[in-house]
């Protein structure tokens, strides 16, 4: 009997232990789901785009709506009061319900338009183009592109053709300040572009004394490439000291030197740019008598 009565004792203290860990279990489950079934009351007020709004565009109370912002997690600079946004312009495209930041805004008072997307110390500068100038249309506002200069060559070696500008910015295609939703050409007579002072002297004189076009670039190649240029007496190899058509493109180094040359590695790696150089001794040049 005192055997049986030890055994009904045992199972009864694990009965008990099962059920108080299995309520405990049950308590901090639900505890921790109360957040995702029951949200909390919001923390504070948003604005956010009523509308797809274009670069450029000055904010007027139909482009926006204020809504509830649950949680804690409240990204810097989140504009809570449609008064402090009503009448500023936005320095970058918005989407319907994407919620306003002070960072897309520019500051009140300097209006809207492509001024307020030209960056300090640069300037805006308009090129006449046609379909082949301006890439068949694919030269649209945040495309990067290189400038070819063709001058006649007189006195010269005759025709040549040379990159002048590398890596401009696109801002404008005709009057448009933000390319095509679906990415479709857009012929224009005009594409605005971000230049320095100095490359807008250099590009006007350009415009003006040969022919230009653009080259399209892809929009993370930004490292600056050394060309020979072409000239129309190398095209079918004529011209012994001169550049050949195949001359293949080099990458800049970052610092010249005599006894080698380097080899640049661009990688992107979760959105994280790096530059990798690779020194090599420079073949011996042959003379050329």
């Amino acid at each position: 009997m005192a055997v049986r009565s030890r055994s009904l004792v045992l199972l009864f203290l694990a009965l008990a232990s099962g059920a108080a860990a299995a309520w405990l279990s049950i308590g901090y489950l639900r505890r921790q789901a109360r957040p995702l079934l029951n949200p909390a009351a919001a923390a504070g007020r948003a604005v956010v785009a009523a509308r797809d709004l274009p670069v450029g565009a000055v904010l007027t109370e139909r482009d926006i709506r204020t809504v509830d912002w649950p949680g804690d997690a409240v990204p810097p600079g989140l504009v809570s009061r449609p008064e402090d946004v009503l009448g500023r312009g936005i320095i970058t495209a918005m989407r319907l319900h994407e919620p306003v930041l002070e960072a897309k805004l520019a500051p009140r008072g300097r209006g809207g338009s492509l001024p307020i997307i030209i960056d300090e110390g640069m300037r805006a500068l308009s090129i006449r183009v046609d379909d082949v100038v301006g890439v068949a249309g694919f030269v649209v506002p945040g495309t990067r592109v290189d400038v070819l200069l063709t001058m006649d060559g007189e006195g010269t070696n005759g025709p040549t053709t040379k990159a002048i500008l590398q890596n401009l910015q696109a801002l404008a295609a005709g009057q448009a300040l933000s390319a095509d939703a679906e990415g479709r050409p857009m012929p224009v007579p005009v594409v605005t572009v971000m230049v320095s002072p100095e490359q807008a002297e250099t590009l006007t004189m350009a415009a003006n004394q040969g022919r230009i076009q653009l080259a399209l670039r892809n929009a993370l190649d930004t490292l600056p490439i050394r060309t020979p240029g072409a000239r129309a007496a190398t095209l079918l190899g004529g011209s012994r000291g001169g550049p050949s058509f195949s001359s293949t493109a080099r990458r800049l180094p970052t610092a010249p030197t005599t006894a080698s040359q380097e080899t640049v590695v661009e990688g992107f790696r979760g959105g994280e740019r790096t530059v990798t150089r690779f020194a090599r001794p420079r073949p011996p040049q042959p003379e050329i008598p």
